[in-house]
């Protein structure tokens, strides 16, 4: 079995090597827009499958993994932030209160594919506009969906309870992805 990882995030890269796969990175080009119908929590598996289908015809000895990272709150999504102004307003809406971070997988191979989300909830203490500033400035977290990373400074300082996993958290839900990986190679 060859798996190929669609995913430029150093996060996910090292997830997955720390799980024990060996893999090839590659790139996907796709437009990652959500239909306004979609449910909050079907948004981070559509999203991984845009990105699987997007991908090239597989041979009968690859498996492509993608995934995709939705944080939400207040029934709506917030994405990578545009720029710093977004990301200080994200992280300001999250300040204080409960939100639910959705993980969407896909995994592709000739003849199957499996999707699967986990979500879990992530509690912030309340977060003083220092604060953001200073992780806006030291971290720079615009390729992170809720403009936040759970493994950096904010993460560490000013997460008061979370429910469900870290790494799902993270941006990869790594127990679904070794249960479907360990169950394709044992085929």
């Amino acid at each position: 079995m060859k798996l190929l990882l669609a995913s430029q995030s150093p996060r996910r890269k090292e997830l997955l090597s720390s799980l024990g796969f060996q893999f090839e990175v590659v790139k996907i080009d796709c437009e990652e827009i959500l239909p306004e119908y979609i449910k909050i929590e079907e948004a981070a598996a559509y999203l991984s499958e845009l990105k699987a289908d997007a991908f090239r015809s597989l041979t009968s000895d690859e498996v492509l993994l993608t995934a995709d990272t939705v944080v939400a709150i207040d029934n709506r999504v917030l994405g990578k932030p545009k720029d710093e102004t977004d990301a200080f307003n994200m992280i300001r809406s999250l300040s204080g209160r409960t939100h639910q971070v959705y993980t969407g997988i896909t995994i592709k191979t000739l003849d199957q594919t499996f999707t699967e989300t986990d979500v879990a909830d992530v509690t912030f203490h309340e977060i003083t506009d220092e604060e953001i500033h200073y992780y806006i400035q030291q971290y720079k977290p615009f390729d992170k969906a809720g403009s936040y990373g759970i493994q950096e400074w904010l993460g560490m300082a000013k997460i008061g309870k979370l429910t469900g996993s870290f790494y799902t958290i993270m941006g990869l839900p790594t127990h679904l992805v070794y249960k479907i990986l360990t169950s394709i190679e044992k085929k």
